[in-house]
């Protein structure tokens, strides 16, 4: 970043609202959802209408955060994204055009942090992946979404991507379009008892409690190391009518 998080996070909100209605409106509905995917959307009611939350997403395959990102209606989504994506000429345009922020995955990245804070103290909407990296299947997490929503205060919004795994393969002969999904699910905040610090080991029961909410929107297959639903607590969640 060439400017301070603080100037960056009022720049995207008043530069990018028009390229993201182009790219959402435009490339993904009329595009995207017409040649190549067949997107199953459930669960929109359970995005807040407004305020600070975080869309805490499953990691498959490169293209999940476009399906959410193109996916979630009214608001707009300003996204975490891998620090390589603004290396790559091709989804550098992308990741720059929409005012997407970069982290270094297998650090703590501090700087992701605070940014990712003062967008949600801005009152915005947020994508995080708490895997950090590609899975077929949910992996251990890191604590990084449990520590922001902890200190923010947002609510978090499970959101499940599935059945993109084959989209680049359902492009030969004989082409066809491939279902996906896209599933919000139940609204919630983490209890924390009126503490900023919060010890590592309620941490870790945070993390994996919100862990089960998105399991339980997967299919088995992308369960993994949470596939056991009957193991969900939900001791720290404080779930939300909007």
């Amino acid at each position: 970043m060439t400017v301070s998080t603080e100037s960056w996070v009022i720049q995207q909100r008043q530069i990018f609202r028009f390229r993201r209605h182009f790219m959402r409106d435009i490339l993904f509905d009329k595009l995207v959802r017409t040649v190549f995917w067949d997107v199953k959307i459930e669960g929109l009611e359970n995005i807040p209408p407004e305020g600070p939350a975080i869309l805490m997403i499953n990691h498959v395959t490169a293209a999940d955060p476009v399906a959410v990102l193109g996916a979630t209606r009214p608001r707009f989504v300003v996204p975490m994204s891998k620090i390589e994506n603004f290396w790559n000429p091709f989804s550098s345009i992308l990741v720059r055009s929409w005012g997407a922020y970069p982290v270094r995955r297998g650090t703590v990245d501090r700087e992701a942090l605070r940014i990712a804070e003062k967008l949600l103290e801005a009152g915005e909407l947020t994508l995080i992946a708490p895997e950090g990296t590609r899975h077929p299947a949910l992996g251990r997490p890191r604590h990084g979404l449990t520590y922001i929503a902890v200190r923010t205060n947002a609510i978090v919004v499970p959101t499940a991507i599935y059945n993109l795994e084959t989209w680049l393969k359902d492009l030969v002969i004989p082409w066809r379009r491939t279902e996906v999904h896209v599933h919000y699910g139940r609204p919630f905040r983490l209890k924390k008892g009126g503490r900023k610090r919060i010890p590592r080991a309620e941490l870790h029961r945070m993390t994996d409690e919100m862990m089960y909410q998105l399991a339980a929107l997967l299919p088995e297959r992308n369960r993994g190391e949470y596939a056991d639903l009957s193991r969900a607590t939900t001791d720290y969640l404080e779930f939300v009518n909007l």
